[in-house]
């Protein structure tokens, strides 16, 4: 990607967190939504135009160029250290969370019982462990891919074995937006392959959905959690009536390892 797309992508998600709209820039520049959106959509932007939309988002075009540079570098993977931090602190935790989620600060505080003073602290932690860039008046960029994945093995994945996956599953799945499908099969290795892709592109296209809905408010957005898995494995019931030789075959076999 060309420098000048990356600047346009990094102010687009700027504007989508403070919820500015093309209009709201079209107004303040006293240019037409038309003509704003034509400047984004050709990424045909002056240094003076560039200057005086960082003075809306608040911010100094340093920042602009430091912040894009550093999207570029977004984490995908967190550090033991980083994982252990966010569960043994429960309300950093809930502000990592939120701010993934693309939460203002004032959502944070009106939404949870967590008070200002705490939110600018809890902020602060979470730039000083490189989550986040702490911006004025408590904006911030996340440095957090949409799709990072916990550490195998590490506190986040047994928090989310322990603690969430459990009574995720739990639920009867009755609500409208609920859906839950198991499918078992006999697939071969190409199969497999072709599956595990289709599984990562949907991964990543939920997230980018997720943080396209940050430019909305809460009140039309819910909570949803989704569960993507796969691995080789049969049903216990049926394990259980395989003839001697070919249950130890199978756990022989290192693709049926647990």
């Amino acid at each position: 990607m060309s420098q000048i797309k990356e600047i346009s992508t990094t102010l687009k998600q700027l504007l989508r967190q403070q919820q500015l709209t093309y209009k709201d820039i079209a107004q303040r520049l006293e240019m037409s939504e038309a003509n704003v959106k034509r400047i984004f959509s050709n990424h045909s932007f002056t240094l003076e135009r560039l200057e005086q939309i960082c003075q809306i988002l608040d911010i100094t075009l340093s920042d602009l160029f430091l912040i894009s540079q550093k999207q570029t570098e977004q984490l995908t993977q967190l550090t033991i250290e980083q994982e252990q931090e966010l569960i043994d602190n429960h309300k950093l935790f809930l502000v990592a969370v939120c701010v993934r989620d693309s939460w203002t600060f004032e959502e944070i505080i009106d939404q949870y019982e967590v008070t200002e003073h705490e939110c600018i602290r809890l902020l602060a932690r979470l730039d000083k462990l490189k989550l986040i860039d702490l911006l004025p008046n408590n904006h911030y960029k996340v440095r957090i891919a949409q799709d990072f994945r916990w550490i195998p093995g590490g506190p986040l994945e047994h928090f989310m074995n322990n603690e969430v996956l459990v009574r995720f599953m739990q639920s009867k799945f009755e609500h409208p937006d609920s859906f839950r499908f198991y499918l078992r099969g006999t697939y071969s290795q190409a199969s497999l392959t072709i599956i595990e892709r289709k599984l990562n592109q949907l991964t990543k296209e939920a997230a980018i959905l997720n943080q396209e809905d940050a430019a909305l408010p809460l009140s039309q957005r819910s909570h949803t959690g989704l569960l993507l898995a796969m691995r080789p494995w049969e049903l216990p019931l049926f394990e259980q009536m395989r003839r001697a030789k070919c249950s130890a075959q199978t756990e022989q076999s290192p693709a049926n390892s647990p």
